[in-house]
């Protein structure tokens, strides 16, 4: 079987699964994804300067204020946002993920990506599905990353944070995750 069958296998698994831990699985209004993802920005700013003075700088930012993430082997992911250019939303998105491994558990965060080029927001403008590792490159940003960035220093086409952590997932797997836009 294809590694890309193998993987739409497994987002469908990831959809099935994470509907069960969300009540609202694709019922978020966009008054409801605008409220979050503005609280979950000022959660972040507040947390790390880093973000902040990224997102001054960015062509545009791509908020998940809250994914859902369970798994018991088969695992996935799930959670819906919105792309800001400048203070306007120009699209709502989804990230889906499927993972296959060693895992227990379910959690609860958020991410935000900093999209830095014009060559990133194409990308995310023009694909049906936006594959992260694959496109535009993608740090992914930690205490020792956000150390040693500065204006000189921002050299690729993204920046993530993953931000407000809750609950308990262990274990080791292999996980593909997709951004596709979706209507509200």
């Amino acid at each position: 079987m294809q590694k890309k069958t193998v993987l739409n296998y497994l987002n469908l698994i990831l959809v099935l699964v994470t509907c069960t831990f969300v009540n609202h699985c694709m019922g978020a209004t966009a008054d409801d994804i605008n409220k979050d993802s503005e609280e979950a920005l000022q959660r972040l700013y507040k947390t790390n300067q880093v973000a902040e003075s990224l997102s001054k700088s960015s062509k545009a930012i791509l908020v998940f204020p809250k994914i859902v993430k369970a798994g018991l082997v088969f695992g996935g992911s799930y959670g819906e946002g919105e792309l800001l250019e400048g203070s306007k939303v120009s699209g709502y998105y989804n990230t889906v993920s499927a993972s296959w491994g060693l895992q227990l558990g379910a959690q609860t965060y958020g991410y935000v990506v900093f999209l830095n080029t014009e060559k990133a927001l194409s990308y995310v403008h023009e694909t049906h599905g936006w594959e992260i590792g694959v496109g535009p490159t993608v740090v992914l940003v930690d205490e020792g990353v956000a150390k040693n960035l500065s204006t000189s220093t921002l050299k690729d086409d993204a920046y993530a944070f993953i931000f407000n952590q809750e609950g308990l997932m262990a274990g080791i797997s292999i996980e593909g995750a997709k951004i596709s836009k979706i209507k509200r």
